[in-house]
């Protein structure tokens, strides 16, 4: 019954959690026809999204307008109305506690709302990130307390998200999208969904086969990047410049992917996700040290990066980076993002006002940090004006965040000193005197 609503899109979707994972589900459902219901707690975002608007710069407020204006998306904060739809997926944060342990409170309390509106025929989709397991041992449970049972009266799947916020190369209809149920009926109705959604849906024997692949995906990179950043601070001390070793290496045809160095890891998933795994290892007396270790040295990186600025300026300037002013450019995560989550160019702003500098920032797409509860003291920081006189005025600047619409000329035409975390500056040979690798 609940297939064939599917391929006549007649089937109502509910998204529980409007932000980086929820958004473009809802994009990518409403764009094949399908009427959704998104959820969130936050009154102002669902407000927003209600008149079109989004805080998400990689997110199109055209597109979010028009599913609007064609009556197939409204946002809600009244959970009750989920006995409305006929498909819910649940898009929650799964954030880490304070050591380090899966914060799925998130995860619990909206699968309690599901269950509270459950009825036969229903399709249940967890896409947060999390450990193997929780869909069968936490989500499971939870609904079946209705009296209704999972893969007979109703569906119950895992598909991890693989959104790669910025990434224009992969929309969202060419990501394989992971499905995995714990029986054929559920697995089967959950992958007719998403196959009238992207591409390719790729099945497999479980939910927790699906989880452990969203897992081996964040953990595969996180310790790649440790690798590269452990190699850049060898090498460094050797006179040898990391881009250079890595452009040579990845003419490699095979047996070699090349990885960069940062000036640390941040978003909700590679800093994370890793530590889910690790958590749910050690229930299984099972010890990951090499992964532990990669989040270690990838932690370790802001402060290395604090390191190099304080040697640079006393080597190039002959000043203290106590008597400095500082100017940090691009304090979201990643490059063409307005994304402070897990973002190292935080941390690295507080290590630098702990050590006496004077620290401001510049990023085109975050006018001003948000609260986050990472960094609540720089909350309400907002970003200069970029222009020739401001930056001249800083003792140097430290490029963290590389994008594409900063004019990396005209900033390395007007700086004293600039250190450089992520090589951009390769691109300007005039100047180059001043531009130090970090």
């Amino acid at each position: 019954m609940l297939k064939s609503r599917i391929e006549d899109r007649g089937a109502r979707i509910g998204i529980i959690g409007l932000g980086y994972i929820g958004l473009p589900l809802m994009l990518a459902a409403t764009a094949k026809g399908y009427r959704v219901l998104g959820f969130d707690i936050d009154d102002s975002k669902v407000y927003g999204l209600n008149h079109g608007k989004t805080s998400l710069t990689h997110i199109s407020e055209a597109e979010i307008l028009a599913a609007r204006k064609a009556n197939l998306f409204e946002a809600t904060n009244e959970l009750n109305r989920l006995a409305e739809v006929d498909i819910i997926v649940i898009c929650v944060p799964t954030p880490l506690g304070r050591y380090r342990e899966p914060d799925l409170s998130s995860v619990v309390r909206a699968t309690e709302s599901v269950a509270s509106c459950l009825r036969a025929g229903n399709l249940a989709i967890l896409e947060s990130t999390s450990y193997p397991g929780t869909t069968s041992e936490i989500v499971r449970p939870i609904l079946e307390t209705t009296g209704l049972k999972s893969g007979t009266d109703f569906y119950l799947a895992f598909s991890p998200e693989r959104v790669d916020p910025g990434n224009a190369e992969y929309p969202r209809s060419r990501i394989p999208k992971i499905v995995g149920a714990d029986d054929s009926a559920s697995l089967g109705v959950a992958s007719a969904f998403y196959a009238a959604l992207v591409d390719e849906v790729v099945s497999v024997s479980s939910s927790k086969a699906a989880e452990a692949v969203k897992l081996t995906e964040n953990v595969f990179r996180a310790v790649n990047v440790a690798l590269v950043n452990e190699l850049k601070i060898a090498y460094s001390k050797m006179g040898i410049d990391i881009f250079e070793v890595i452009a040579a290496a990845k003419t490699k045809p095979f047996g070699y992917m090349p990885f960069y160095p940062g000036p640390g890891l941040g978003g909700h998933c590679i800093p994370v996700d890793p530590f889910y795994l690790t958590w749910k290892a050690r229930e299984f007396n099972v010890d990951t040290p090499l992964i532990e270790l990669a989040g270690e040295i990838n932690s370790e990186m802001p402060r290395y990066v604090v390191r190099r600025i304080a040697e640079i300026l006393d080597q190039k300037r002959g000043c203290a980076l106590s008597r400095a002013n500082v100017l940090i450019v691009g304090v979201a995560y990643k490059r063409d993002v307005g994304d402070i989550r897990q973002s190292p160019a935080l941390v690295i702003i507080e290590l630098l006002q702990e050590r006496g500098a004077i620290v401001h920032y510049y990023d085109p797409l975050l006018q001003m940090i948000p609260e986050n509860r990472e960094h609540p003291a720089l909350a309400g920081m907002k970003s200069i004006v970029m222009d020739h006189n401001a930056v001249s005025k800083y003792d140097v600047v430290v490029i963290v965040t590389d994008h594409t619409d900063i004019d990396w000329i005209a900033l390395v035409e007007a700086a004293q000193l600039i250190v450089d975390t992520r090589n951009v500056c390769v691109r300007v040979e005039e100047g180059r005197h001043k531009v130090c690798l970090a």
